[in-house]
This record gives C-alpha cells, structure tokens and sequence, in this order.
C-alpha cells in the first residue's frame, strides 16, 4: 500500500525558506564553543584509535618499554601502524565499538588534523544531516510541508542532537545512518509496488544497515522495528526476499567478517564481563563507584531509570521528572491535567464550546503554579501532557490514509523498540547502568516527527485549545533553549556530564607550549599515576600510566626527535627541563582529576 502523500510538495519556496532558517539557527548551535571544552574520556578513547593506538601502550612497548631505553620521542610514537594496530586499539582502548566510524574520522582526520574543531565537525555534518532526513521524511510520508517543517525545527534545538554535535563519538553518525536506513526502507517499499526491483535502493539500505550497526551495535534495533513493519502489514514474497538477501549479504560480507575475524569477536566476551562489573557494583556501591549511578536490575528500579529517559526522548517532555519537579507535584499536576482533558473531551463535539470552557482550561492550567512546591513553569508543561495527548490521538485521527496510519504505526515502533530492549538487557543483566539516553538515541527522529505531527494538529483545534496548548509550547520551549545554554556552557550534567566547564583541550594546550618552547637538548617530564586495576582483566604492562604522554604526543609533529620520558615521581604535572641549565618550567599542572576529563 502506498506510503507516499501523492502530490506533496517537498520544498515550496516559503518551506525552503523557512527550512533554510532552522537549518542556519540549527548550525550555529552545533559550531558555537565546538572546541571550547576539552575532549573527554569517549573522546580520547576515539581518537587514540583513529591513530592505531592503544591506550597504555601495549603496541607502543618498544617506544615506552624497551628495557634500558629511558627517552622516546614523537617520532617513535608517531611510526607507521599496521591493520593489526588499529585492530588491537579497538579492541583494547574502544571494547571493539563504533569500527565503521572511526574508520571514517582517521580518514577525515587525514585530511582535516586532529584538532578538536575539526574532529568535532564531522558530528556537526552528520546532525545537520539528520534534521534534513527528518525533514524529507515527515514531508514524504505525511504529506505536509508544515509537519516537516515542525520535525525540523524541533530537530534543531533537541538538546541530545546539540549536545552530541559537540562531542567525537559515533552517535550523530550513527542516528543518521540509521535514519537514512529507514527512508531507504520505506523507499524500497514505495518502489515495489509498482513491481519493480530497486537494486540501487537495495545496496544502499544494505550498506546502511551494516553501517549502523557498525557505528553501534544498538542501532540493530532500527533494524528489528523494519521487520516488524514488515510482517505486520507486507504480504509480497518479492519483498521479503529482497529486503532478506539484503539483510543477509550484507551480514556475510560486512558485518560477520568484523565479529568474527576483526575486533568484533571480542565484543560480546566485553559485554559479558561488563554486564557482571556493572552488576558486582549496583549491589555494592550503587552511586559512588566512578561509572555512574545504577541499581540492582528489579522492575521497579528499571522503570525508575527508565521514566526519565523515555520522557526525555520527546522535546516536549524533556525534563519533566519526579527529581525536577517532585513526587507531590508531578501527581497534583497530572490530576490537573486529566481534569481539564475531562471538559475538552465533554464538548469535544460541541459546534460552539461555552465561553467558561474557553476560561477554565488556561486558568486550570495555570493553577499548578499555586499549588506546586517548586515554582517553575514546566508544571503548568506537565499539567498540559494529558492535553498534547489528545491533540496526539486527534492527528492520529486526521492522517485517515492508509499509509499515512501504517507510517505513524512504524515511527512507534522505531520509537519503543531500542527502550524496550534496553529495558530486557536490564533485566537479564540485573543492572540498570545502560538505561541511558545515548542507547535510546536512535528513536529522537521518529519522537521528533511524531511530535510535529501533533503541532500540526493543534493548529486545527479550537481556538481556545490551539491558544493554550501553543503558549505552553512557547514555555517549554524556553527550557529547552535555556538547556541548550546550558550545554554550550558545559554545564548540563546530563548531556555533558560535567557541572564544572571543562578548560580548553589540555593536551593541545600542553602540546602547543611544547612546540613552542623546546630547544634541543631539553626534555619533557611527563607525570605517571600508579595504576590500580580492579581485576586481571585491567591490568597493563606497565603498573603506572602512560595516557597523558600518549595524548599529548597525538597534538605534537610527527617527525620531531624532542627527548620525553616518563616521571614516576609524580602525578600530576607535565614539565620542560631545559638542558643547558636544568631548569624546570611547568607546562601543564592536572590538578589530580581536575582537568583529566
């Protein structure tokens, strides 16, 4: 059955204006403070393998281990590697994850340099990307420019999408790979109703799908959602066996190679030994054990963990918790709520709705903020959900096509499908610690779209209820903005992790002053914190720590011969020993962990 809104325009010249707009507001947010902040622990896992090495060295013995060698240099750490070394660094620095972008940041790296800004860029592409997906695919398969245009612009300023435009790790790539897959999908289906085999189409879904995975291994569940849709309302043989021999060339010849031959092999053995950590430490030391907080894997502390999280995948919701807004709050509020669905619901079909109806539900609305403990005005946000999901089930109404109903049916199940796997992996691995939104962060998309759909609506309700409803758009959409800040501020501890800024880049600093001072003769000190691995699993070769020369040597010339060793005498500081008089000049001081990001 047809999918596609025939005769739908994809890009009016009001719509591409109005497009173009987002897409400028959309790519100031993603570059502003792009390197402000130093990199941070996923980041130095990602670059490290980029350049084939393993952190702590154990391809680099014969530059920092060589018995009787005391100096190395950036020409020693800079020699060519091998496929070996860049397979061994995935597997050792990265638990054999994201192979399909890291692949692709060496190669930009090579032509762009490692700094912050420009390895960064590359999410900033692949997020500028997934707002035109989004975009295109809510145009296409609604049928409405204004629907596209409302997915886009919340697509903008989603604070995951902001957030990881900042950061060098898979995620944007990953989203919108896995957001291509499903346009691609949904093309192949368009296609073969007209018998047709789209080969082309088919090659691109195959190397999207592999992509996916191989950019996380959580984006299988893009994949799962799309074979649901099928045997739900497909009934082709051609279409299945097309979608399934490209489904099955592409594992054989892309992804099995990988979990079988490459570092792939290793990851469900790191899984495995994961999942027993994270479990040792929910029963034992739930929220003080440097990983984060995580609980025993019961059903009520999964869907603790999960409520926010869920609830976070919509921008409309985004910060609505029990911890933001209080138990007592958020129960008064929902009452609220539900009280004034209750009247919107009673004159639902009244041609004329009286004029007190048109009164209360503001004013009821707006009563939490008298009521509620904590003031803020994302109560009156929480008040009005029962009312966006009516305007919600309303436009489900309204999109009476076939096709228009089995897209809003796939973009559900692409929306609950990654979370409820989550959910089970928690269950079976008895810790809540993968409830997160990087795992979920495959589903914003279709959240995203879903939710235009919605605005869409209401701008067909009454006007009492359109009037309402879109001020307290406008209200959340403050929060949302003012979160954003808060991100390029480096100061939202849920998408950043960080409450403190981080300073900028430390080691390109120190690198930078390296290059800047050294004479020959000099050396560097580099500080060496003695390691104390948890189990035999996290031991090294050698019983102190080499990372902070290893990163610095990423930001230094390749060819130099500057002379660098490793000082065990202490922790924390990078100095230059200038030769001729053997005076000490800092370079960098970490301050313990403080600047170790």
């Amino acid at each position: 059955m047809n999918v596609r809104q025939t005769g739908s325009s994809f890009a009016s010249r009001q719509a591409l204006i109005t497009l173009s707009l987002i897409l400028l507001v959309a790519f100031g947010l993603r570059i502003y403070k792009l390197d402000a902040h130093g990199i941070f622990l996923d980041e130095k896992f990602t670059l490290v393998c980029t350049q084939g090495v393993v952190q702590e060295g154990s391809n680099q013995k014969d530059v920092f281990f060589t018995p009787g060698k005391t100096y190395f240099t950036p020409a020693e750490f800079w020699k060519p590697k091998t496929l070996a070394d860049y397979n061994e660094a995935i597997i050792r620095s990265d638990i054999s994850n994201s192979p399909a972008y890291t692949g692709l940041l060496a190669l930009w790296i090579e032509v762009f340099g490692i700094g912050d800004y420009s390895t960064r860029f590359l999410s900033v592409i692949f997020s500028m990307g997934v707002i035109i997906l989004t975009y295109l695919l809510a145009v296409r398969y609604t049928g409405s420019e204004r629907v596209g245009l409302f997915s886009a612009a919340l697509a903008a300023t989603e604070p995951f999408f902001v957030a990881y435009a900042h950061v060098a790790r898979s995620y944007s790539m990953t989203i919108f790979v896995s957001l291509l897959s499903t346009y691609l999908f949904l093309l192949i289906l368009e296609r073969r109703q007209t018998n047709k085999h789209p080969w082309g189409l088919y090659i691109a879904y195959g190397l999207t799908y592999a992509m996916t995975i191989l950019g996380h291994s959580l984006g299988a569940m893009v994949f799962v959602a799309h074979g649901l849709y099928l045997l739900f309302y497909i009934r082709d043989i051609r279409t299945y066996l097309g979608l399934g021999l490209t489904w099955l060339i592409a594992t054989v010849t892309l992804l099995v190679p990988w979990f079988t031959i490459g570092g792939g092999k290793y990851i469900f053995m790191t899984m495995a030994y994961q999942a027993q950590f994270y479990r040792n430490l929910a029963y034992s030391s739930p929220g003080n054990n440097g990983f984060g907080y995580m609980l025993p894997g019961t059903i009520p502390n999964i869907l603790k963990m999960a409520l926010p999280v869920f609830a976070d995948l919509f921008w409309l919701t985004n910060g609505l918790t029990l911890d933001a807004l209080g138990k007592r709050n958020t129960v008064v509020g929902l009452f609220v709520g539900l009280l004034a669905l209750a009247i919107v619901w009673r004159y639902r079909r009244s041609v004329s709705v009286p004029a007190w109806v048109s009164a209360a539900i503001p004013v009821l609305l707006s009563s939490v903020l008298l009521i509620a403990t904590i003031k803020t005005g994302q109560q009156v946000v929480l008040a009005a959900v029962p009312l966006f999901g009516y305007v919600l089930y309303r436009a489900m109404t309204h999109y009476s096509q076939p096709g228009q109903r089995q897209f809003a049916v796939l973009l559900t199940m692409l929306l609950i499908t990654p979370t409820l796997f989550l959910l089970i992996m928690a269950f079976k691995n008895d810790h809540t610690y993968g409830i997160t939104q990087r795992y979920t962060s495959f589903s914003f998309p279709y959240a995203l779209i879903l939710l235009g759909m919605m605005l869409d609506q209401l701008l067909r309700m009454p006007r009492f209820l359109a009037v309402t409803l879109g001020v307290v758009v406008l209200v959340q959409g403050y929060y949302i903005l003012a979160l954003d800040q808060r991100i390029l501020d480096d100061v939202a501890v849920k998408y950043t992790q960080f409450g403190v800024p981080r300073i900028r880049n430390p080691y390109m600093t120190a690198a930078e002053s390296i290059k800047t001072q050294y004479a020959p003769g000099d050396t560097v000190l580099y500080p060496a914190i003695r390691l104390h691995p948890a189990d035999e699993i996290e031991k090294t070769y050698w019983p102190f720590s080499i990372k902070d020369a290893q990163m610095t040597n990423l930001y230094l010339p390749k060819k130099a011969t500057y002379y660098q060793r490793m000082d065990t005498t202490q922790s924390d500081r990078i100095w230059l020993v200038k030769g001729k008089t053997g005076q000490r000049v800092l370079i960098f001081d970490f301050k313990g962990q403080t600047y170790r990001y």
